[in-house]
């Protein structure tokens, strides 16, 4: 199975691997030697359908040899009728699809391909229920001491740009004490690093609780074990919000704040309700509260209203809301969406040269913040071997509770635990320290 998208997706595809896992299949040790292909898709952006498409448009010589390998590709890329037409149409090898609201049909859709050798299309339709079956699923997770929780599922904002409402369908929040209960489980199970999942985590609201009080709570329970979320959105978050991080014992120094932009005519044409002072005001109080926090961001370039005047308010706001990282993109148009329907007068070569503009400030902004780094000792929860000297022996490599990516050297390998390291270098992107 290959996941392709956001943090959420590779959750769906842990349920995946548990509902193969539970019908009897494991993992294949190659492609060639797979019964059961799987892409779990992302819809977010053109690029990553046409990665899809490219990589499914390959299987096909995989299913001329074949004939009897199940090819399924599933998520919020065929949730989309027009891509699963496409898909139907272009890729008649394809045996299964299905959207993100019909994955816990998945078991039977296998069998009625490997009884009838038939094809099978379940879009799903347009309702999406919280679904407790899907939630009860057996997951196989990735990783033995880091796991995800997703707390909500959709999104209400329908932000013009944005295909995501249309795919995942309208914000249901989970209840909040099966949350508990699960993030409790997992800490018991040995689990160091918990991430919250939801296309909006904080406007989380069942039974009576926000997102503030479902983190309070869940800072409540007992145990070494770090707890983190993504993605939220500026409009929800409020300073009660950040002082609950600021004062927990388990919630990481990390806030993930997508601005998309800095000019206010643009953040109304991206239906995004907040202005560039609301982000900067957030911006400067979680830095009062926690001053080694880092701050991370979500920057769409090129959204078809922008002018290059626009764009320099984006510019700025790497700087004056001292932003450590930006996760920056590309504007693409999302069938069905508002934006899409926008006269988009700026060339694709004028959007390049914001974006290579933009990250060469961003990189200049992130050296000297990650300075203030320097001789300070972190925290850190070791993950895997060396990112910054990668194929060194001896270096490992992880992540402090700012969100700050450390390497370090160790006589032994210590993946999965908490160490203490003091930082003897900086770089744009990551430190580098001494294992204490």
């Amino acid at each position: 199975m290959r996941v392709f998208g956001c943090q959420q997706n590779f959750s769906d595809g842990e349920k995946l691997r548990g509902v193969l896992a539970t019908c009897g299949f494991a993992a294949a040790p190659d492609i060639d030697r797979a019964d059961v292909i799987i892409f779990d898709t992302c819809a977010v952006r053109e690029h990553a359908e046409e990665r899809v498409f490219g990589n499914v448009g390959a299987l096909k010589s995989v299913k001329q040899d074949r004939r009897e390998t199940v090819i399924a590709v599933v998520g919020c890329m065929t949730a989309q009728p027009t891509v699963a037409r496409k898909m139907r149409d272009s890729y008649p090898f394809v045996d299964i699809i299905c959207g993100t609201n019909a994955l816990t049909e998945l078991p039977r859709m296998l069998c009625e391909v490997f009884l009838s050798n038939s094809t099978v299309t379940e879009v799903g339709g347009e309702t999406f229920p919280l679904d407790d079956s899907f939630e009860q699923l057996h997951t196989v997770r990735d990783n033995s001491f880091k796991a995800s929780v997703p707390i909500m599922y959709g999104c209400d904002n329908f932000c013009s740009y944005c295909v995501v409402p249309y795919v995942r369908g309208r914000e249901r929040s989970r209840a909040p004490e099966k949350i508990i209960a699960e993030v409790r489980a997992l800490v018991a199970d040995g689990v160091k690093y918990v991430l919250l999942l939801g296309q909006n985590v904080n406007s989380y609201n069942a039974d009576k609780y926000d997102f503030a009080r479902l983190l309070s709570e869940l800072d409540e329970i007992d145990g070494d074990f770090w707890l983190d979320f993504m993605t939220s959105h500026p409009k929800d978050c409020s300073e009660g919000l950040i002082d609950i991080i600021a004062q927990s014992r388990h919630i990481v120094h990390r806030l993930h704040l997508p601005a998309q932009s800095g000019n206010d005519r643009v953040l109304r044409d991206m239906n995004r309700h907040y202005s560039r002072a609301r982000y900067l005001q957030l911006a400067r109080y979680a830095r009062e509260k926690m001053p080694l926090m880092s701050l991370t961001t979500d920057i769409l370039v090129g959204f078809p209203t922008e002018t290059d005047s626009d764009f320099e308010d984006t510019l700025s706001l790497i700087t004056d809301a001292q932003i450590d990282a930006s996760y920056t993109f590309l504007y693409s148009p999302r069938t069905g969406t508002k934006a899409a329907t926008l006269p988009d007068p700026s060339t694709k070569v004028e959007k390049q040269a914001r974006f290579d503009k933009l990250l060469a400030a961003q990189r200049a902004v992130s050296e000297q913040l990650y300075a203030r780094y320097f001789g300070v000792t972190m925290r850190v929860l070791c993950d895997s071997l060396g990112r910054v000297n990668t194929g060194v022996d001896g270096w490992y490599s992880g992540k402090s509770r700012e969100g700050i990516i450390v390497d370090f050297m160790s006589n032994v390998d210590i993946k999965g635990q908490f160490v203490n390291v003091v930082i003897t270098d900086t770089k744009h992107w990551a430190v580098v320290g001494k294992l204490i």
